[in-house]
């Protein structure tokens, strides 16, 4: 879990601490109980922290959640961003992974709340088709396609889609050993269709 601020750091030091471990277990939460699992006072327990100090960061439970998928979606970009040019197969594999993990179990439990709960739906759907984007345009650049050229953007959008679909199937069961032989093939037809 995330950095404890010693008890003599400045306040905004020990703030940001707080908020930083009550992102991080809001993630793990949706992650290991689902939508309806995760409460305030869940994440709060999990963060040790009070369920007073959750709210005065988060003061409702959307804007938890919606703050914890957007940290942790941050945090991947950030990630991935920083990774030198490779290989297509390198870069594809690198972007399915985004779709495989904790964050995008978490996303997924939000997704289907918000399907149900009107408040939460458009928040949910803003920070996707944010988090949608700002991917397509990580990807564009590791892949160092042009899309100006036609059909290279979907194409490459095309390819996140799958590895989406990849990351469902890895949901129930352990799609590794899958996921890789369509992770290679899929790389050599990018290559063809992107030259």
């Amino acid at each position: 879990m995330g950095a404890v601020a010693p008890p003599n750091a400045p306040k905004q030091t020990r703030s940001r601490a707080t908020r930083q471990r009550l992102l991080e277990a809001a993630v793990a939460c949706l992650d290991d109980h689902g939508w309806a699992g995760s409460t305030v006072s869940v994440v709060a327990e999990r963060a040790g922290v009070s369920r007073g100090a959750a709210q005065h960061h988060f003061p409702t439970r959307e804007d938890l959640f919606t703050a914890a998928v957007e940290y942790v979606a941050e945090q991947r970009s950030r990630a991935l961003r920083a990774l030198p040019r490779q290989d297509r197969a390198e870069v594809m594999t690198a972007l399915v992974d985004l779709y495989t993990g904790p964050l995008f179990r978490a996303a997924l439990h939000l997704w289907v709340a918000a399907s149900d709960e009107e408040q939460l739906h458009a928040r949910v759907t803003e920070l996707e088709a944010r988090l949608g984007r700002e991917t397509h345009h990580i990807a564009v650049r590791l892949l160092g396609v042009d899309e100006s050229r036609p059909g290279v953007r979907e194409t490459v959008q095309g390819f996140l889609d799958l590895a989406r679909g990849l990351g469902l199937a890895n949901l129930l069961t352990d799609d590794g050993a899958r996921r890789e032989r369509v992770v290679r093939q899929w790389a050599g037809l990018l290559e063809e269709a992107l030259g």
